[in-house]
């Protein structure tokens, strides 16, 4: 007999109550449906055989309540009986994530895994990293990519897809989750990036005459404006490179042996800092002779690292840090904007990898043809070049233009648009 205070369950809390009705408990191990109150869901489960040892071999699903609970036992019993391997479904994104850095990327350039840390720290893991991997759907995989949209760029979206792509299918290849979803879902477009400039002759002059410092960084920005060699070949250069001819010899020579008498000289662009110490392409491996300006700030150089070679400090690199070890990226960023700011440039604005522009736009104005600029920056043909630095390159295509002017050179007022 109940007391009139107590509350009567209704039908609905009947059919998907929380805690199992009164009887005789079931034995340990029989398997069947119960409530676990240590994690307060309910916990269905089937014996679907026993190990040599004697060991059952169950299979377990939980929710929080009956039905959902039954239901996810009943799909983890057709994939078993088809033969599909069980996914884990307590495996989260963020282990996904963490494994595939730890493992994933073992043969990698270390700033490949730097940068691609950077991106799954920044915007994977914080935004899906909780989610149930096996419960990822394409849809959150949209909506996520969608609101990085608003900020980042498509090049930086296709980027974090790919980590996010590829964790997933290192953990679906250890049967961690059922399929990849992530390869239902396409790239949207996103914020343009800031397009890649070039230096007037009127900057580009002020910023040599700010460089010519004697300065390990001052010679690296006269070298790459003057030879359009690309920043992570520079880092890579060593004095073993920059070579004289010596008619002596017949050939060329290092100035490390032959000093800087000579009248030609030229560096071995043979080098980066890539994986391996390999150019960018095969037709990134190029010889460069030297301009004056070029040669002048190098022997400067030299001059001034002659107690840090005495030493052994960084002696083989043009350009060492200021512990004689190799520059990084964000050290020649920072050494570069401050001398660009010198030559009142607002360096904030610029980048290092706006030197090589800024060498073929000015070759460009000069009137060298487009394949002889190609040949220089180390490019395959001239379409890398004409698309890479569009903005930069004056119109080559002129036959038709001057075929008309001859034709028709003037309008049929005898005037000249304005």
């Amino acid at each position: 007999m109940t007391s009139e205070n107590t509350p009567r369950p209704t039908q609905g809390d009947q059919g998907n109550q929380r805690r199992p009705a009164q009887g005789k408990r079931r034995g340990r191990g029989d398997g069947g449906l119960y409530w676990s109150e240590s994690r307060q869901r309910w916990i269905a489960e089937v014996t679907v055989g026993y190990t040599p040892a004697g060991r059952r071999i169950t299979r377990k699903a939980s929710d929080k309540t009956k039905t959902g609970a039954l239901a996810k036992l009943k799909r983890k019993m057709r994939e078993y009986e088809d033969g599909l391997p069980a996914e884990d479904g307590s495996y989260t994104v963020a282990q996904a994530v963490e494994d595939w850095l730890k493992y994933g990327l073992s043969n990698r350039d270390a700033n490949t895994v730097k940068n691609r840390r950077s991106l799954a720290e920044n915007h994977v893991i914080p935004d899906l990293g909780a989610r149930k991997l096996a419960e990822l759907s394409a849809d959150d995989v949209d909506r996520w990519l969608a609101e990085k949209s608003k900020k980042l760029s498509t090049k930086t979206l296709r980027e974090i897809r790919s980590v996010l792509k590829r964790a997933v299918s290192r953990a679906q290849a250890r049967d961690k989750v059922k399929r990849n979803v992530v390869l239902l879902c396409e790239v949207p477009t996103g914020q343009p990036g800031r397009p890649s400039k070039a230096l007037t002759f009127e900057q580009a002059d002020a910023l040599l005459s700010a460089a010519e410092d004697g300065s390990a960084m001052g010679a690296y920005i006269v070298l790459s404006l003057l030879t359009g060699a690309r920043t992570e070949e520079l880092r890579e250069l060593t004095w073993s490179h920059v070579v004289t001819y010596v008619p002596d010899r017949k050939g060329w020579v290092s100035v490390e042996e032959a000093g800087w008498q000579g009248e030609e000289f030229a560096v071995y662009v043979w080098r980066s800092v890539r994986k391996g110490g390999d150019t960018k392409t095969v037709k990134s491996r190029r010889t460069l002779k030297l301009p004056r300006r070029c040669v002048v700030a190098l022997a400067a150089l030299w001059d001034s690292q002659g107690a840090a070679r005495a030493a052994g400090k960084g002696a083989s690199l043009v350009f060492p840090d200021e512990n004689g070890a190799k520059r990084g990226p964000m050290n020649v960023l920072r050494a570069f904007r401050r001398v660009a700011n010198r030559a009142d440039l607002k360096g904030a604005e610029w980048t290092p990898r706006e030197l090589r522009h800024s060498f073929v736009s000015l070759l460009s104005d000069s009137g060298m043809p487009l394949e002889q600029i190609a040949r220089l920056v180390g490019h395959s043909g001239t379409n890398v070049t004409e698309t890479v630095y569009r903005h930069q390159i004056r119109p080559v295509i002129q036959d038709g233009a001057t075929a008309m002017d001859q034709l028709f050179p003037e309008s049929s007022e005898g005037t000249q648009p304005t």
